[in-house]
């Protein structure tokens, strides 16, 4: 049930827990997970959309052999009482964050630095939005801060209406929306040497603050590790879903299992594993294992969650992001690599929302009928 509280009705705004919709689990002594879920009317077109979110995040689970969902439909009460909450979550003076609901958020994390996690953030973020999606990045590595010159966005944050405007790149038919710290100091080599309550709080202005606006996705850039900001974002994000980046070499395969478990200790949906600097391929077609092999499968074993891809090590993806253009951009088995990656993901691992919904349709309804009785509240009734 704690899982659930991760998949968000994206008309409504609120978890199908806090909604009423998930009325419970069972869990067979086989690994075999029966969820009830009722929908507030049998022909929702969300149906799908739930269905994936909560497959997703249970059969991550180790020990989960399947997962059944059992679909019914709100009574009128239940749909009055998930109306109230729902409406009483958008009057709220300030969201928990400015985030929309519809937004798919992805977490790139690793246990350790230097693994070039920063590179697949910006990468697959370009990567999605070459096809027509609206992706913001948020660089969450207060200390070490990157994506600004890798993803070419140059320039201050400035202020509208006491909100924070991420500084915008056209990529094809999408768009990139940036936030880093990177955009708020005098340079690139200025050292930040602050404790992990005030990261936690920058981090907490950069969701709340920004004017986001529609996203189709928002991948956040982490700090490697687990400790204050991973922590701060997977409260303030429980909808969010991780995405772990190792190397082959096996400690950074041992380490990078902490950050899933962190994951999980949290309730996030991993969704698998990215291998960076897999294998350099020399000219004559030869393959050098420089650091080794075998650590991004071993991870996704070890986790329970797909390996997704594995990124060679190649010089272009390095001089790409000295140069601010991300090399998925470009040609090479690099970028074929990375926009292999782009397409599973939203082709298959975390599809964008597609926002046709029976919710909106009835959320609208009870408004404009509030509104005729001359209400500006729902009780319930």
């Amino acid at each position: 049930m704690q899982l659930m509280r991760g998949v968000i009705d994206p008309e409504l705004g609120s978890d199908i827990v806090e909604l009423g919709m998930a009325k419970g689990a069972t869990v067979e002594a086989d690994g075999r997970v029966v969820v009830d879920i009722s929908l507030t009317t049998a022909g929702c077109p969300l149906r799908s959309q739930i269905q994936k979110d909560v497959k997703a995040r249970i059969a991550s689970l180790p020990g989960v052999t399947k997962v059944k969902v059992n679909w019914g439909v709100l009574t009128q009460p239940e749909k009055a009482e998930a109306m109230a909450k729902a409406r009483l979550n958008v009057s709220k003076d300030a969201p928990d964050t400015a985030v929309a609901a519809t937004t798919k958020v992805l977490l790139i994390a690793s246990g350790k630095g230097g693994v070039g996690k920063s590179s697949i953030t910006v990468n697959l973020a370009a990567g999605i939005a070459a096809k027509g999606f609206t992706v913001g990045i948020l660089d969450a590595d207060i200390w070490g801060y990157s994506v600004p010159r890798m993803a070419g966005v140059d320039g201050e944050l400035r202020s509208v209406d006491k909100q924070i405007m991420p500084i915008e790149r056209a990529v094809g038919d999408g768009l990139l929306k940036v936030v880093s710290m990177g955009h708020l100091v005098e340079g690139e080599s200025t050292a930040l040497m602050w404790r992990g309550l005030m990261l936690n709080r920058a981090v907490q202005h950069f969701l709340q603050d920004v004017r986001w606006g529609e996203l189709d996705y928002l991948l956040i850039d982490m700090p490697p590790g687990t400790g204050d900001v991973q922590m701060g974002v997977a409260k303030m994000l429980p909808r969010a879903e991780m995405i772990i980046v190792t190397t082959p070499a096996l400690a950074a395969q041992k380490v990078a299992e902490r950050a899933a478990s962190m994951g999980r200790n949290n309730y996030l949906r991993i969704v698998g594993v990215v291998e960076n600097m897999t294998a350099f391929i020399a000219p004559d077609g030869e393959r050098h294992e420089v650091f080794g092999r075998g650590g991004g499968e071993a991870l996704a074993a070890t986790v329970g969650v797909p390996l997704l891809a594995q990124i060679p090590l190649e010089p272009t993806v390095s001089s790409g992001g000295d140069a601010g253009e991300p090399i998925v951009l470009g040609a090479g088995p690099g970028a074929e690599a990375f926009r292999t990656l782009a397409d599973h993901i939203v082709d298959e691992a975390v599809p964008p929302v597609e926002m046709e919904s029976c919710s909106a349709r009835m959320f609208d309804a009870v408004e404009a009928a509030l509104d005729d009785a001359g209400l500006d509240k729902l009780d319930g009734r």
